[in-house]
């Protein structure tokens, strides 16, 4: 029982210790029972079952946050504050892998719990899986809409690449169904270097503004991994139309190419949100999956980076989050969550980077060891022009 609970209890028995001598003896849940029927009614399933992902638990009881959550930081001219570190939603459209709609919504109220409150989705992420999945994580967590912030995104789907007005327009309304809600804080155009970047110009983002204007979306953003696509389209559109970028693969220890872009972005007032920390799985133990694009040269100098990093007795993923976190002038670092354990370790990671700052020898050693490889990437989307 939290210490809160526990308190609120010894209050309780002293105000019924002069009730008989059943309701005496009786158990915690007994007395809950007879004497504040409500409270038992949306507290048992806790106290009987404390590991318990029961659904009246989940739906019913608002999510109490640590008192320590992590760094909250501007994200541009929005007005938005986001945490440090942002929960990236695709595992739970099972893309890595199987989850379970208990661990998704686990994972989603464990995240808010730690201090976590934005959250980035896809209709691409498994098919609509991950909205949906997300949209019941949101929903269990009981609390004010305006406590959390959701980023989902366009153009980009199981079937393919669609950057029309029209369907960006009625992606929109089949995201909110899907995520349980009236709207989305920002709308964002997914990987748009395999579109007509000139379409995302004239058609697609003055279509994101009208929803805009209805009241769907509060703002607008872009996403893909080639650095050029950002300068295209914010050089070609009002200052203030994008409010948001989203770069990945660009900010990590093995790719740092997006600093040399942040003045830039900066002097355009436009937020910055960095993905995959871990370069899709490039700075793990267990390695990328077998279809990164990454040349084997690049796959190589990982694996012995994190093969050194483990022989240390250190991890390779911790050291390469803490390394994305540190930069300020980017509002949050997307990392993909699907389980308990993996937002505590990414919780843990920023919390013991604010208190102690990043493992500069084993981090000096790693990029050592990268240093061959440095900046190396990989093609992405279609021939503009």
């Amino acid at each position: 029982m939290h210490e809160a609970e526990d308190g609120e209890w010894k209050k309780s028995r002293e105000k019924f210790s002069s009730c008989c001598y059943c309701c005496s003896r009786a158990s915690v849940v007994t007395r809950w029972i007879l004497w504040c029927p409500l409270i038992s009614f949306l507290t048992i399933p806790f106290y009987i079952f404390p590991e318990s992902k029961h659904p009246i638990s989940f739906s019913l009881l608002k999510v109490k946050r640590t008192p320590n959550p992590m760094e909250l930081r501007p994200l541009g001219n929005t007005g938005l504050n986001i945490s440090s570190v942002g929960f990236g939603a695709s595992p739970l459209g099972s893309v890595f892998g199987p989850v379970s709609e208990d661990d998704a919504v686990a994972s989603v109220r464990e995240a808010f719990r730690r201090g976590i409150n934005f959250f980035d989705t896809s209709p691409y992420y498994g098919g609509t899986l991950s909205e949906k999945m997300l949209g019941k994580g949101l929903k269990a967590l009981g609390v004010p809409r305006n406590e959390y912030v959701v980023s989902t995104k366009c153009g980009r789907y199981k079937e393919g690449f669609d950057f029309s007005a029209e369907r960006v327009t009625r992606s929109i309304d089949e995201s909110l169904e899907r995520l349980q809600l009236d709207y989305v804080d920002i709308l964002q155009c997914h990987d748009i270097e395999f579109g007509s970047l000139d379409q995302i110009v004239n058609e697609t983002i003055p279509a994101l503004q009208k929803l805009k204007e209805a009241g769907k979306i509060r703002f607008i953003g872009i996403t893909g991994l080639p650095l050029g696509i950002f300068t295209y389209v914010l050089d070609r559109v009002p200052s203030g139309t994008v409010d948001v970028i989203l770069s990945y693969c660009h900010y990590s220890i093995n790719d740092s190419t997006l600093v040399d872009l942040l003045p830039y972005l900066k002097s355009k007032s436009v937020g910055i949100i960095s993905a995959s920390p871990l370069a899709m799985g490039l700075l793990t133990e267990n390695g990328p999956p077998e279809w990164h694009p990454a040349s084997p040269e690049l796959k190589s100098a990982c694996q012995a980076a994190a093969a050194y990093c483990k022989d240390k007795g250190k991890s390779i993923t911790k050291l390469a989050v803490q390394y994305s976190l540190s930069n300020k002038d980017i509002s949050t670092v997307l990392v993909g969550m699907n389980s308990v354990g993996q937002v505590e370790e990414n919780v843990t990671a920023a919390l013991e980077l604010a208190t102690f700052g990043k493992d500069q020898e084993t981090l000096a050693e790693v990029e050592a060891i990268l240093s061959p490889v440095k900046n190396q990437t990989w093609p992405s989307g279609i021939q503009q022009g």
